[in-house]
């Protein structure tokens, strides 16, 4: 005779545990330091920007291209003026702040791809102002970048999907 634990433990056979689960490490951890002075990298080969935006973090604001492929090549230049020529046309853009950078993507387009701002501001932030499209010509975008005061820059890529991250130290 069989009784009915008897039968559900045979029914449903022995119970195992799953492995432990390792949480992912948190963003951030394995962060470059910040640096004052100009950075590049970047892979040669063509992309397209899908996405911009910032945000504050404790320590730091951060600009954020995404692309549709990966992260082309790229150059991230100090400036001493917030005033910048708008490509081919010589006409000037000025950014909020007192301070500025450039930032200069090769081999990579953006009209079609991107339908977000060309103006982004957060004058509320502690150092990053303003977000302006300086170019977007022959394979060549630029993004003026208008900061509160000069300030360290920590630069890097991601992959899924592919980002350019821009850090502005928030430290004095």
């Amino acid at each position: 005779m069989i009784n009915s634990q008897t039968a559900t433990a045979a029914r449903t056979g022995p119970v195992i545990s799953p492995p432990p689960v390792t949480p992912p490490t948190p963003p951030g951890d394995n962060l470059a330091a910040f640096a004052c002075k100009d950075v590049s990298g970047g892979k040669a080969g063509s992309a397209n920007v899908t996405a911009v935006r910032a945000g504050e973090q404790t320590g730091f604001d951060r600009f954020v291209l995404q692309f549709d492929s990966q992260v082309p090549v790229y150059t991230i230049k100090r400036q001493t003026k917030t005033t910048f020529t708008q490509g081919a046309s010589g006409q000037t853009i000025s950014v909020g702040g007192s301070s500025a950078l450039l930032i200069t993507l090769h081999q990579a387009h953006q009209s079609g791809s991107y339908t977000g701002s060309t103006d982004i501001q957060h004058p509320d932030y502690a150092v990053f102002r303003e977000a302006v499209v300086v170019q977007d010509f022959e394979g060549v975008v630029q993004w003026g970048i208008g900061l509160a005061s000069p300030a360290c820059i920590r630069a890097f890529t991601l992959s899924d999907p592919a980002r350019l991250v821009i850090d502005f130290s928030t430290a004095t």
